[in-house]
């Protein structure tokens, strides 16, 4: 983290060589509010937030929200930005920071912004994304359009999770059913085809997708796809 006078804000990307630029990530920007962090006694920085915003009002200030500078760049609010462990040394309890600690956001028009720049909130411009992962994990999964897949990996960077996330990702998928769900378009990290939708390679060969088979030293066979030829990776998904 370092101080800066100016960032280029990216559409389709986040802010320019931040680490977490992620065209389908929801949390390529963090922004708090300076009275949230002056209530705390908390210098700027230390939320590890990426803007610092002033005199604005907190009814305006929530996700689906769309903030705008003068050199039109925009960025629109998705969900509250969840207290952590990192910045648990700066409070009594992580419990006070709930909807205090920033608002996560993605970048919906290219710009840079610099110390100073005047901007403008409109409220009600998107739905708010749920602060609930498995929530943010069905409303994304249903996406996926047919012919199209998903890697285990590439959801916890769509519904903005850690990466400790990937042993929650079975658990989601045990819980949504295969008939209001299409969890038959979501492999595991290695490409390799899951246990948790029945029939997923007659049902992923029917939209064109190719299967292709691993020999176990025990001659039990796997399923996998080069996911890399039919990988949903929309970058729009957050823009519209």
């Amino acid at each position: 983290m370092k101080e800066v006078e100016e960032i280029n804000l990216k559409i389709g990307h986040g802010i320019e060589e931040d680490v977490n630029a992620n065209p389908i990530s929801p949390r390529q920007v963090l922004i708090v509010k300076y009275e949230d962090i002056v209530d705390f006694g908390i210098p700027p920085g230390k939320f590890r937030e990426n803007i610092v915003v002033s005199e604005i009002k907190s009814n305006d200030f929530i996700p689906g929200s769309v903030i705008s500078f003068d050199s039109g760049a925009a960025i629109r609010l998705t969900f509250y930005c969840e207290p952590c462990k990192r910045i648990a040394h700066l409070v009594d309890t992580l419990k006070s920071l709930h909807a205090k600690r920033g608002i996560l956001g993605v970048v919906i028009n290219s710009g840079f912004i610099r110390v100073g720049n005047d901007f403008q909130i409109q409220t009600g411009k998107f739905p708010a994304l749920s602060e609930n992962p498995y929530e943010r994990f069905l409303e994304f999964i249903v996406k996926i359009p047919a012919g199209k897949v998903v890697t285990y990996k590439h959801i916890l960077e769509a519904i903005g999770v850690d990466k400790s996330y990937i042993r929650a990702i079975p658990t989601y998928l045990k819980k949504a059913s295969d008939d209001n769900y299409p969890i038959h378009r979501i492999l595991d990290s290695q490409g390799y085809l899951t246990k948790y939708s029945p029939n997923q390679k007659n049902k992923l060969e029917s939209e064109g997708i190719i299967i292709n088979n691993l020999y176990s030293s025990n001659s039990f066979i796997k399923y996998f796809v080069d996911y890399s030829k039919y990988l949903y990776q929309d970058e729009k998904y957050y823009l519209i």
